[in-house]
């Protein structure tokens, strides 16, 4: 029996994964899973668990790269409207993975509830954010997560509670198949004192970070202490180009590709980067970005 049989509405085969990514690159999915719910969800990962298919979660894409080849396998979209779920109660916030992590922080703002406006202007969804653990030098989604509920591959489905979880830069112990969604518990602030912060800090994020329009990306974590995008300028590397990939000229740490660009352009120009920053500085970059 096919894998998608039973779920023609749902599952797709090769699909291009390019316009689901910023950098707006790479080849198609084997299957591409679009559930309408999360009983859904849990079948097509059970499916997957017995045909030994393998399975990741896209998000946003901001946060990765496809490679030319494609992924094989089963690559599951929370898109649906089942995922994107946003409650607010006193101080808790309660959202689906799949919701987009700006939305949620306009959200809160507006309920005036402070913590997550520290994140303005990180792309992705909620269960990337959490994945990852992003933050900015203001604080990290880690610190306001309450709880958080979890699919494992075998389809099983969990509730992990604060003192379950841990986060430290750039990573989180939520390392299971797919986030469901989480509970924020956030500190009841003024709404204009906090709109204010939050599109002070937007306007400073977007001052440093390349334009809307560039198929983009941010590569590296920041080493302890030191900053990753001043390390590449120092090393000489602003405007470095391999191909069609270029190291941003508004900062060093995101790279670009142009329209005639390779996912296998920018894998060389972060090998460039990470050797030469190496070599002439002495400090070994490690990668934020996933690549598949």
């Amino acid at each position: 029996m096919p894998f998608d049989t039973g779920f023609e509405q749902s599952i797709r085969r090769k699909v291009p994964l390019a316009s689901y990514t910023w950098f707006r690159l790479g080849g198609p999915a084997e299957y591409f899973a679009e559930p309408k719910s999360q009983d859904e969800l849990q079948a097509i990962v059970k499916r997957a668990k017995s045909e030994g298919l393998p399975v990741r979660l896209l998000g946003g894409g901001s946060n990765l790269l496809v490679g030319e080849a494609g992924v094989k396998g089963v690559v599951v979209h929370l898109s649906s409207p089942a995922f994107e779920s946003l409650a607010v109660a006193g101080d808790k916030v309660k959202v689906g993975s799949g919701a987009k992590l700006g939305h949620v922080i306009s959200k809160a703002v507006a309920e005036g509830l402070g913590g997550l406006e520290a994140l303005v202007g990180i792309p992705g969804t909620i269960g990337g954010a959490l994945r990852c653990n992003s933050g900015s030098r203001s604080g990290d989604i880690g610190q306001w997560t309450s709880q958080a509920t979890v699919m494992d591959e075998s389809g099983e489905i969990k509730t992990r509670s604060r003192a379950d979880l841990v986060f430290s830069y750039r990573e989180s112990s939520l390392d299971e198949l797919v986030i469901l969604s989480a509970e924020f518990e956030l500190e009841a602030e003024d709404p204009v004192e906090l709109t204010k912060r939050m599109q002070k800090q937007w306007i400073v994020k977007k001052a440093k970070t390349p334009l809307g329009h560039q198929a983009t990306g941010c590569i590296f974590k920041n080493p302890r202490g030191m900053s990753a995008g001043d390390l590449i300028e120092q090393a000489g590397l602003k405007g470095a180009r391999v191909g069609g990939a270029e190291v941003s000229d508004r900062h060093a740490n995101f790279i670009v590709a142009d329209e005639k660009a390779t996912s296998q352009d920018v894998i060389r120009l972060i090998e460039h980067i990470r050797t030469r920053v190496q070599e002439r500085l002495g400090v070994g970059l490690e990668t934020e970005i996933r690549i598949w």
